[in-house]
């Protein structure tokens, strides 16, 4: 699943970064930011205007990005327990 699709309030858990091309500097600037693989994250709220921007908690860190750099973030949600 991508991030960009993930509800509101779910957390999940980051699988990988997809690079839309060779050295995606993007891409990049997530992982750099924390989007790597195992690190919890979660939807805190939705943009009024076209959903966007999503504002995006990684460990105590948030983040407000443009729902077309969310779909890059490729996310598996976690089991409810």
């Amino acid at each position: 699943m991508r991030l960009s699709d993930l509800p509101k309030g779910v957390t999940a858990v980051v699988d990988r970064v997809d690079d839309a091309h060779a050295s995606d500097p993007i891409a990049q600037r997530l992982r750099d930011l924390g989007f790597v693989a195992g690190e919890p994250v979660r939807v805190v709220a939705i943009g009024p205007v076209g959903a966007d921007p999503l504002l995006i908690q990684i460990g105590s860190t948030r983040f407000a990005l443009r729902r077309n750099e969310a779909a890059r973030v490729l996310v598996q949600a976690e089991a409810a327990a």
